[in-house]
């Protein structure tokens, strides 16, 4: 869908935004991954993961105060979706985020990270 905008207000952040942006298929391809990240518990538990490194499920429940239960599901749910992956030791299994999955999620969203972001938009 192109504008009705046939002039730029501010060329020159209009030139630095075109090659930069995101390309419509990209959020296509992370939308069900970035759905998932809309739920709290979820943005929660790998916001955990990402900080703890690796976690079991009740070390992940005791962390963010949410039942076992709760957490279990959604690590199925994150897990099914490439988010997360596990290894046992023993009787325990841990949980780690995948690189690759939040990447993509991430690139989704903003081709450069934070770059060009103004001080009154924290």
């Amino acid at each position: 869908m192109a504008s009705q905008h046939t002039h730029p207000i501010e060329p020159e952040r209009v030139a630095v935004a075109r090659p930069r942006g995101v390309s419509p298929a990209a959020p296509e391809r992370a939308a069900p991954t970035l759905r998932l990240l809309a739920d709290p518990v979820h943005a929660r538990l790998v916001s955990a993961l990402r900080e703890a490194d690796e976690l079991c499920v009740g070390d992940i429940a005791l962390a963010l105060d949410v039942s076992d239960s709760s957490i279990s599901h959604a690590l199925r749910l994150l897990r099914t979706a490439g988010v997360v992956r596990n290894r046992r030791a023993g009787r325990v299994i841990y949980y780690r985020l995948t690189d690759a999955a939040l990447a993509a999620a991430l690139d989704a969203v903003s081709a450069t990270p934070n770059a060009g972001r103004r001080h009154d938009d924290a």
